[in-house]
């Protein structure tokens, strides 16, 4: 089960294979963090396979169920970028983009056909993948004199902060990230200890 502030992904590339009247679909799961990687990455499949006939994809990004985008890559409308979208949601992925690489084998498909060959490669793919969950993070900024120091470094522990960057210098500054759940919950600390209070500043960045 999912919860507010985690996401499941994959860990790496992974790929699948589907046939059917002679066609072939060749599936490539990628763990992605931007759109750029997304043209990159079909870019260079495109050299890969260049005498392939279709190079259709799917990806989402960010926990956002929103954040999508499915291309048909010349095939029938919905009936490759809206399938192997599917494979993606059926197992609440994201960060993930799917592309299916076709070799066309003489026999027409028909739109049925094509849906569930798009998605059976697209779920071979993300069927091989290792499958990994990640907390949705917020990102902070504390900054205070040296002498408080173990104050900071305490209540940053206490919460499982992840200490990003940080500077010894007059003043301090320490660039953090914390699980969202756990955010009110460490900023009550930092607000109603007697010394961070009145001597550190705190923000989001």
């Amino acid at each position: 089960m999912l919860f507010d502030d985690t996401y499941l992904s994959i860990k790496e590339i992974s790929t699948g294979e589907f046939k059917d009247r002679g066609s072939k679909f060749i599936g490539f799961a990628y763990p992605i963090k931007s759109e750029s990687e997304v043209k990159e990455i079909i870019q260079q499949l495109k050299k890969e396979h260049s005498q392939a006939n279709h190079h259709c994809y799917a990806f989402r990004l960010s926990p956002d169920p929103t954040v999508y985008r499915a291309a048909d890559d010349r095939e029938p409308s919905g009936s490759a970028g809206k399938p192997i979208l599917a494979a993606i949601q059926s197992q609440q992925l994201t960060d993930v983009l799917v592309v299916v690489v076709r070799y066309f084998g003489g026999s027409l498909l028909g739109v049925p056909g094509l849906i569930n060959a798009y998605r059976t490669a697209a779920a071979e793919a993300l069927s091989k993948a290792k499958i990994i969950e990640y907390t949705i993070n917020d990102k902070l900024k504390i900054t205070f004199e040296f002498e408080i120091i173990n104050d900071v470094h305490s209540i940053l522990k206490s919460e499982g902060a992840i200490i990003k960057n940080q500077t010894y210098e007059s003043p301090c500054v320490i660039d953090f990230e914390i699980r969202k759940s756990k955010t009110n919950q460490l900023l009550s600390k930092f607000k109603n200890h007697p010394t961070l209070a009145a001597n550190a500043n705190w923000k989001f960045v």
